[in-house]
């Protein structure tokens, strides 16, 4: 843990779980302070993973699953021929623009799942070979994917950055807190 979150007001699970999953987001987003396009868009580990990349991989992938939730197409369409795009700026794509694109998944995510009447509600998981057949998931299940996919990729995010230039997440916090 490197940020702590406050408790919730007593009963309100949704305001936990939205707090937990903006923890997560604020480790990628400091992770990327301070650094020009070319740091975000490289590659300094033995993986193939960039901080520019795993940015637009999360806001996309978050705003697959609220689309889904909805019920409705995400705005864009993976498989496995593109799945890898995801994980790629694209030339005309900036971190800015990356981030502030993430910014209005994550007041809709939050708008959604507070509004929703009950994290108890499903929504069919989509007809992908990955996925068991016929499976609803609630939106609790939603919150707790989200908190998981993103916690993931913090914590890549923090290997990336410290591959980079040494900074840790802890100093990121400090940076960031002085801004």
């Amino acid at each position: 843990m490197v940020t702590h979150v406050g408790a919730e007001e007593r009963g309100d699970e949704r305001g936990a779980l939205l707090a937990f999953l903006a923890e997560q987001r604020g480790g990628i987003r400091r992770a990327l302070l301070g650094l020009t396009e070319e740091q975000a868009r490289s590659r300094p580990s033995a993986s193939e993973l960039s901080l520019g990349g795993l940015l637009k991989h999360v806001a996309e992938v978050e705003q697959g699953w609220l689309a889904r939730a909805r019920q409705e197409p995400p705005a864009i369409a993976r498989d496995a021929s593109n799945w890898h795009e995801c994980f790629e700026l694209d030339a005309d794509d900036t971190v800015a623009g990356q981030l502030a694109y993430w910014a209005e998944v994550a007041a809709d995510t939050e708008a959604y799942i507070r509004s929703a009447p009950s994290l108890d509600d499903t929504f069919p998981l989509p007809d992908e070979p990955w996925f068991p057949p016929d499976e609803r998931v609630s939106l609790r299940w939603l919150c707790l994917h989200l908190i998981r996919e993103t916690a993931r990729h913090a914590g890549h995010a923090d290997i990336i950055r410290e591959s980079l230039d040494g900074r840790t997440a802890f100093e990121l916090v400090a940076l960031a807190r002085q801004d």
